[in-house]
């Protein structure tokens, strides 16, 4: 099952659940266990990086180009987690795939709408990866509760920005392109050099990864329409409303 929000509600396969719960169980079906405790494996050109894996229950901050994020996911996806993505507009399916991500096991809200918390919320109460580009900053507040749904259900956050807790923070200080010449060509292989800080440790390094036949340059693929799922998610954003509200009313 593959599915592709949109502001008509576009789902290509099976159609969407009509609640969050129904999400839940259909996920879990078809997924199994959800790793609440472990770390999720990442693409061998990763390890020296993540030696194991990108720890559950955390956010990782990327200051890197997208493809970076499209291959950070690919390595769980290969294994069968159910992957997703919001607000980033710019995501291109076809690029995702190239790079391993199974389309299969992918949930894309390009436009998560005005309430981007309560719509991450319901993203990571189902799903075990979750991409994000918030729309603005991130109040701490907004964080410290999508860090403790993080941490209940075991799952992982990549930021493609700043993040107040994050658990490490991956930046790119140069990128290029292989495969490509004179106006004519295929994308053969991405060089990136990358930096990660994390619990006050670097690692530099350079690392390389391409897609696979068939895929372009990230991003280039055609977008997708924005807007807001239909009832499904729309319902668990409320929910998620909700809770927050009675959260602050209790606080």
């Amino acid at each position: 099952m593959s599915l592709a929000f949109s502001s008509d509600a576009v789902s290509v396969g099976a159609p969407a659940a009509g609640t969050l719960r129904e999400l839940q169980e259909r996920i879990h079906s078809l997924q199994g266990r959800r790793n609440r405790e472990g770390s999720y494996p990442v693409l061998p050109c990763f390890s020296p990086f993540f030696p194991d894996g990108l720890r559950g229950g955390a956010a990782y901050s990327l200051e890197t180009p997208l493809s970076v994020a499209m291959a950070l996911l690919a390595g769980a996806s290969a294994e069968g987690q159910w992957c997703g993505a919001a607000g980033v507009q710019d995501f291109g399916a076809e690029a995702a795939a190239g790079f391993g991500v199974d389309l299969d096991r992918f949930v894309l809200v390009p436009d998560p709408g005005d309430d981007w918390t309560a719509a991450v919320g319901a993203l990571v109460e189902v799903l075990p990866l979750v991409l994000v580009r918030p729309p603005g900053t991130v109040r701490p507040g907004d964080a410290s509760r999508l860090g403790s749904r993080l941490r209940e259900r075991g799952g992982v956050l990549l930021v493609l920005g700043t993040w107040p807790q994050s658990e490490g923070r991956l930046t790119a200080s140069s990128s290029s392109w292989e495969g490509l010449g004179h106006g004519h060509g295929h994308l053969a292989r991405h060089r990136v050099r990358l930096e990660l800080n994390q619990r006050g440790r670097t690692r530099t390094g350079t690392v390389e990864f391409g897609p696979t036949s068939g895929a372009g340059l990230p991003g280039a693929a055609t977008r997708p329409d924005a807007g807001w799922p239909s009832t499904g998610l729309r319902d668990a954003v409320r929910k998620e409303r909700d809770l927050a509200g009675r959260i602050g009313a209790a606080g």
